[in-house]
């Protein structure tokens, strides 16, 4: 068991889950070092929480490597007892393979992977200085399972899951006292969709309309509840954290047809779109 308590820091804190968990952990007494690039959106959310906890923001662009390493110095020099890491900041990008440039797929991979390895190389040295110590990795259900029209986004968070797993059991063969959990969250019902680029070639606006609507459909988790399911994957030291019924399904689905998994998905997404 990890015992939620000193400090956490969070990337991704302006919104959606990133939001939600610092106020979660707020609630059971953790003080807390926000990231964003979002600065109102932090100084909303330490406003929010108010003077219950010590609270540092920092706007911090997890694609640049000295950005996270000056969050890292600053961070443990205001938190001594930081014991928590949460690397949440993601974005998504929408389009076929052949739709996105490789300079869009390159600004996806900076965000989405190689912000979770530096953020976990910046933080880990003195994670490993605490007597427990945890970090958090969000990937995505697309990095159990992955749709056309994801592939920048799902071969990022399958690297996360590969990234994440490795290090999990080095810190393991190791004896450290750092466990790190990789989150696999499914629909939550956040604003990256509205919020997500989109591929060059694509040139038809009524189809990212309708990849927005769907995903708003099938996004039936709030970030509350993606939230305290994290929270409660820390304190049980679980390695891998399903986030919603549809998280388990498809993970499940993936285990039985390892190979085969997307035309009863397909099905299954179409009937439920059908059914708005």
């Amino acid at each position: 068991m990890t015992a939620i308590r000193g400090a956490a820091a969070i990337t991704g804190a302006a919104s959606g889950i990133g939001r939600a968990l610092a106020i979660e952990l707020a609630q059971r007494g953790c003080d807390l070092a926000l990231a964003d690039r979002d600065e109102a959106g932090l100084k909303s959310l330490a406003a929010e929480i108010g003077g219950q906890r010590k609270i540092s923001v920092h706007r911090v662009d997890v694609s640049n490597p000295a950005d996270i390493a000056q969050f890292a110095r600053e961070v443990i020099a205001a938190h001594p007892a930081l014991g928590i890491l949460v690397n949440n900041a993601g974005v998504a990008l929408m389009g076929t393979f052949e739709e996105i440039d490789q300079a869009q797929m390159d600004w996806l991979f900076d965000i989405n992977f190689w912000g979770v390895v530096h953020g976990t190389r910046a933080f880990l040295p003195h994670l490993k200085t605490r007597a427990e110590a945890h970090i958090v990795n969000v990937s995505s259900i697309f990095g159990i399972i992955a749709p056309p029209g994801q592939s920048a986004y799902a071969a990022a968070k399958f690297a996360v899951r590969g990234f994440s797993e490795s290090v999990r059991h080095e810190l393991a063969v190791a004896g450290s006292a750092v466990k790190l959990s990789v989150v696999h969250p499914g629909g939550v019902a956040t604003s990256i969709a509205r919020s997500s680029r989109t591929g060059v070639g694509v040139t038809d606006n009524a189809r990212r309309a309708q990849m927005i609507d769907r995903f708003e459909t099938a996004a039936r988790t709030t970030p509350k509840d993606a939230a305290l399911r994290i929270i409660k994957g820390i304190e049980r030291n679980e390695p891998r954290i399903l986030i919603g019924n549809d998280a388990r399904f498809m993970d499940i689905l993936q285990r039985f047809r390892p190979a085969t998994y997307w035309a009863p998905l397909q099905r299954k997404l179409e009937k439920m779109a059908k059914g708005k």
